[in-house]
């Protein structure tokens, strides 16, 4: 839920503002009401503005409570001057409010207001209506979430293990348009810090960890080659070292290269980048970590946002191959896949069932376990922050994860990289529309239904949003 300072501007003639008061603080202690039973902490200013030294004092002190939204509610005419002094007092994400009420020039207000934001470069967002209506709570809903989803992008530190993975353009960043756009650090790490540092680790939580995952998963195919206990606790031990590359460094989000270099030499990094986005591991539950495999910082971002709306784990993967027999995507990466996303339940022995691990394939001969499992169906929605001409776009669609009778699903595993997770995906945007369109080799997802709010996460990021298909 989203922390959201408020407050309400009125007509700068005292005789007027008098008049008028009662009914601006009705207007405002509703919107209150609204988004405190939508779950949001609410700041409510207690006076309403009617003068420039107000609409300073006031913003400055809804600023100190650092809110992820600060909506500025014009339910009558009101001086747009004093918007545009509380907008520039006030970090992070702005919204105007108006009623639309025939008796006050609320709307009237808020569009000057608006239209002097727009003069001076000040981003915000516009909300109308009357706040009992569920079309209107549903769009402050939104920007409410959208705002706290920025506001956890500003001051972030992102921790990149390597660099460009086998000639991915896609997957590496500018840090200087990170820091700008998004407010987000770039912590550039070796590789050979995660070699150094899994040798370090105490084996008894290797081995315990190991136990723990036979004692749960469904099966481990243990080959004596490229998965033995020694090279799954190998894993283990590198998902140990991420963590204290996380602690150490302070990241709040996080991608690792690992191809070629680790997986010819080292080991795969499925297990570590399983966990990393999952709940849970061998230690008991936690915060996902958003950890994008081949070290994308692109993904990671789209992750980090979906996962900041959502309360959820994000999903990676590639769009990896068409059924046009089923109309459905194969949507499968090595061992990416968070294990939640097998069952999307809160206890992880009910994943875990679902889960298997395979020996790796040719393409990662250093071996190590893939982290093999079908995701649940449900409602999705499928979003990727790409560039296009150097400018952020996030190209967005919805759909469903399906589930297929086990003849169907062998098939559909056989047909691509058997050992590998799978989410079999319906998408609203045509097939020939995705091919044509669509900017990236990786995909991420969500349950649910986000578009709204991910509309609103672009306006404020100054983001383009390109649709595939109707939604």
């Amino acid at each position: 839920m989203a922390r959201v300072g408020l407050m309400s501007v009125s007509d700068g003639r005292e005789a007027v503002h008098l008049e008028t008061r009662d009914f601006s603080r009705g207007k405002q202690d509703a919107i209150a009401a609204a988004l405190r039973e939508r779950g949001h902490e609410v700041i409510a200013a207690p006076e309403i503005v009617w003068s420039n030294e107000l609409a300073v004092g006031t913003a400055r002190m809804l600023a100190d409570a650092r809110p992820d939204l600060t909506v500025i509610s014009v339910p009558v005419w009101a001086f747009p001057h004093f918007t545009v002094l509380a907008a520039r007092e006030t970090p992070g994400a702005l919204a105007l409010f108006s009623t639309v009420d025939g008796r006050y020039p609320g709307m009237v207000g808020m569009l000057a207001a608006g239209g002097a934001l727009d003069q001076i470069g000040l981003r915000h967002a516009r909300a109308w209506g009357d706040v009992e209506q569920p079309e209107v709570l549903a769009r402050l809903n939104s920007l409410a979430s959208a705002g706290a989803a920025v506001r956890s992008l500003r001051g972030a530190t992102f921790g990149r293990i390597g660099g460009r993975p086998m000639g991915m353009y896609t997957a590496v960043s500018n840090p200087d348009q990170w820091i700008t756009q998004f407010g987000i650090d770039v912590e550039e790490i070796d590789q050979l810090e995660l070699v150094r540092r899994a040798d370090g680790v105490d084996p008894a939580l290797a081995a315990g960890a190991r136990k723990w995952l036979e004692e749960r998963v469904a099966a481990i195919h243990y080959d004596g080659d490229r998965l033995t206990p020694e090279i799954l606790e190998r894993q283990i031990r590198s998902y140990y070292a991420m963590r204290e590359l996380i602690d150490e460094h302070r990241l709040d989000f996080s991608g690792i290269k690992a191809q070629p270099e680790l997986t010819d030499h080292f080991c795969t990094m499925d297990v570590t980048e399983a966990f990393m986005n999952d709940p849970y591991d061998w230690d008991g539950p936690k915060k996902p970590h958003v950890c994008s495999t081949e070290a994308d910082m692109d993904a990671a971002l789209t992750m980090r946002i979906l996962g900041e709306l959502s309360g959820t784990p994000a999903l990676f993967a590639d769009v990896r191959h068409y059924h046009a027999d089923l109309d459905v995507w194969d949507l499968c990466n090595s061992g990416q896949h968070a294990t939640w996303f097998a069952a999307r339940s809160d206890v992880p022995e009910e994943n875990l069932r679902h889960v298997e691990l395979f020996p790796e394939e040719f393409y990662f001969p250093a071996g190590g376990a893939s982290v093999r499992h079908v995701a649940a169906p449900g409602e999705m929605t499928f979003a990727r922050l790409s560039r296009k001409a150097g400018r952020y776009r996030m190209q967005l669609t919805c759909g469903t994860f399906e589930r297929f009778d086990e003849e169907t699903t062998e098939r559909l595993m056989h047909a691509t990289t058997y050992v590998w997770p799978h989410a079999f995906a319906r998408l609203r945007a045509p097939a020939d529309e995705m091919l044509r369109r669509y900017g990236s080799n990786h995909i991420h997802a969500i349950p649910g239904d986000w578009v709204n709010e991910l509309r609103e996460v672009c306006g404020l990021l100054d983001v383009g949003v390109d649709e595939l298909g109707e939604l």
